[in-house]
């Protein structure tokens, strides 16, 4: 594949990013050679390190920029809701949508934390944590409140983040049933586990 006439310096590390991600979520991290990375690319391998310093850092990057987004988005969507019920509905709504959609960085950012070196897995834990917290203390509101009926905010979040991630296992776009009619049957499910009986 040859490389692109006038691509940038920019363009040239998203098709990286792209195809880095591509081939870690085909093949793994350790079986990713920078190699392969390059060629998919179309440049030589020794122009990688003008745009990445390591394939560690790439996987990092790649690992930081789903985690960022994802807690920047979510958090862009609980902006002006304060009813713990209709957060924890915009949670549900925002957490199975955005992983429907974006399978690969998923998959690599369970499957790798192996991979990660020690000072970049523990950057990964407090974005993941970060993003854990929001629902945590979702949880927490409406338990005060005496909305939800849950022993334990933690292990409840756990539990749900757990079955909302699963989609991506097996959800498939052209499947009988739409994203909007997964989210709903979700959401009553948990509703009908965590919402308090009136």
């Amino acid at each position: 594949m040859a490389r692109t006439k006038g691509s940038s310096g920019e363009k040239t590390l998203l098709a990286i990013r792209k195809a880095g991600l591509k081939l870690i979520y085909q093949h793994g991290y350790e079986a990713m050679s920078l190699r392969d990375l390059a060629r998919a690319v179309g440049i030589q391998q020794g122009s990688l390190y003008n745009h990445i310093e390591t394939k560690q850092a790439l996987l990092f990057d790649l690992m930081r920029g789903h985690l960022e987004k994802l807690v920047t988005e979510l958090d862009a969507r609980l902006a002006g809701a304060a009813d713990p019920v209709a957060r924890l509905r915009i949670f549900i709504d925002f957490h199975l949508t955005y992983h429907m959609e974006r399978k690969s960085e998923v998959y690599i950012n369970n499957s790798e934390l192996r991979s990660l070196e020690p000072q970049n897995l523990v950057k990964i834990k407090a974005l993941r944590k970060a993003y854990e917290t929001r629902l945590i203390d979702i949880l927490k509101d409406g338990q005060a409140r005496k909305l939800f009926s849950i022993a334990d905010a933690s292990v409840t979040a756990f539990a749900l983040i757990a079955m909302l991630t699963g989609v991506c296992a097996w959800y498939k776009p052209k499947g009988p049933l739409s994203q909007a009619e997964l989210v709903n049957i979700h959401t009553d499910l948990i509703q009908r586990g965590v919402v308090a009986a009136a």
